[in-house]
């Protein structure tokens, strides 16, 4: 089961799996954290919920669940519900009833307790100072820092540092070290290896294990390093120019590895496929790469149809080159620029790059669209409603538009025209299908066809195929 439990006796909230064995009359559940600390409940000091990351796929309906992801993910930095609210086309009074009525919080109250359960996290893994961890988790002020934590966790912040466990405290030679979480198997090497075969030059880079890669925050250039850590959580090594909101860089470098994937559920679903089944039950930890920024993911989607992923990736390597920022003093980790961002690509030169005039013309209305904020890749629509507003981008398709929206981490997306797809079909003992005919297959596997697709795309082919973008 996942989501909380909290019992009524104690006034304690646990996660899944605690030690605790209270009667089961007095024991009440919830699906967010924040909403059993909304309802008087504090952390298991046993299993310490606050370092657990819970799945929300289930939480409420579709549109607060995309809600949910937007305040959590820090899409919209801002405690303005009436801001979230906009962007899922809402009024906020409407948000905040859907919110009370299916999840039992309001979103200011989600967003608060999301920022209070990351700084003590930090306060436990890290020696930064509680004023840097203030800013980092997001907060506005120490003042609002050290009312929050003591009303979340019935302590001030000193007080919950002195608490920490001495297996807590992460060191490493440089950077910040920090635990990313996840519930579920993970496959490490084949994430690691997808990555690989696609990593820009320049800005990516896959070796010893290791994903590096460099980041932007508030226009400043920083760098992050992601490897294994142990069977429930990775590190992420981070290098930033200032900790300042921290907290969103952790997000955007959790849906990397799509870390929040409620992939239990999914394997339940596609494991007894008749098709599938088997392939899922020998790689029951696959799951679909997510991105740092769909932006990129579609730069590199456009310029990579109808050629070979190392083609692709020749390109975009003097796209980078040309117009990305030079960020000295990575060369140790392989990396040397940052990517460009949209309203660099919205007007960009970029003849002479071995692009046709066609992809030139797909990247500079895509750009255009992403940097007027004409197209939004926030995950704040339906799925549908997201594949439609890329696809009426002049140039993008809905081979494009599905792929973009598959690695931004929506569940159900399905570029069911992809070569790649096919030949994954076949080679699993399928018919030799049309690309018509594939949908009609997958429709079975919803509304996890992404996950079918990460499937069909990483089986051994009988025959060379396509390789996705």
């Amino acid at each position: 089961m996942s989501g909380f439990s909290a019992v009524v006796t104690t006034g304690i909230y646990c996660r899944p799996g605690c030690s605790a064995r209270p009667n089961a009359a007095n024991v009440r559940h919830f699906d967010l954290a924040a909403a059993a600390e909304a309802a008087g409940f504090r952390a298991c000091l046993r299993c310490r919920p606050y370092r657990a990351d819970a799945p929300i796929g289930t939480a409420g309906s579709e549109v607060v669940c995309r809600a949910i992801r937007l305040v959590i993910d820090g899409g919209i930095r801002s405690d303005s519900e009436a801001a979230v609210a906009a962007h899922l086309g809402l009024s906020a009074r409407h948000l905040r009833r859907l919110f009370q009525e299916q999840v039992g919080v309001t979103p200011l109250q989600l967003a608060r307790s999301s920022r209070a359960h990351f700084a003590r996290r930090l306060l436990d893994d890290t020696d930064l100072s509680i004023t840097e961890i203030a800013f980092a988790s997001g907060f506005g002020s120490l003042r609002q820092f050290n009312r929050t934590l003591s009303e979340i966790f019935r302590a001030t912040p000193r007080e919950l540092r002195g608490r920490r466990r001495m297996a807590d405290r992460l060191v490493a030679d440089g950077g910040l070290p920090l635990r990313l979480s996840f519930a579920g198997p993970l496959e490490w090497e084949p994430m690691l290896g997808y990555l690989a075969a696609r990593a820009i030059t320049g800005v990516e880079r896959v070796a010893g294990g290791v994903y590096r890669r460099t980041i932007t925050v508030e226009g400043d250039p920083g760098a992050i390093e992601v490897g294994p850590g142990g069977p429930d959580h990775l590190v992420l090594t981070a290098h930033l120019p200032r900790w300042g909101g921290l907290i969103h860089v952790v997000h955007q470098v959790r849906r990397i590895f799509n870390l929040d994937f409620e992939i239990d559920r999914a394997n339940d679903v596609l494991g007894r496929d008749p098709l599938l089944g088997a392939r899922v039950a020998s790689l029951p930890g696959l799951r679909v790469p997510g991105a740092w920024d769909p932006f990129e993911v579609g730069v590199r989607a456009i310029i990579g149809q109808q050629v070979t992923v190392a083609g692709a990736g020749t390109i975009i390597a003097r796209v980078v080159a040309r117009h990305g920022i030079q960020v000295p003093g990575l060369g140790a980790f392989g990396l040397t620029h940052t990517f460009p961002t949209a309203e660099v690509l919205a007007d960009a030169d970029l003849d002479g790059s071995g692009l046709t005039g066609a992809r030139i013309a797909a990247i500079h209305n895509f750009s255009r669209a992403v940097a007027e904020g004409d197209l939004r890749l926030d995950r704040s629509r339906p799925l549908d409603e997201q594949v439609a507003a890329l696809v009426a981008v002049p140039g993008l398709g809905p081979w494009i538009a599905n792929y973009v929206a598959l690695r931004m981490g929506e569940a159900d997306a399905f570029p069911s025209t992809d070569l790649g797809l096919r030949r994954g079909l076949e080679a699993l003992g399928g018919p030799t299908t049309a690309a018509g005919e594939v949908e009609k297959i997958a429709e079975r596997w919803r509304p996890w066809r992404a996950h079918a697709a990460i499937h069909l795309w990483s089986t051994p082919r009988r025959q060379p195929g396509a390789a996705v973008a």
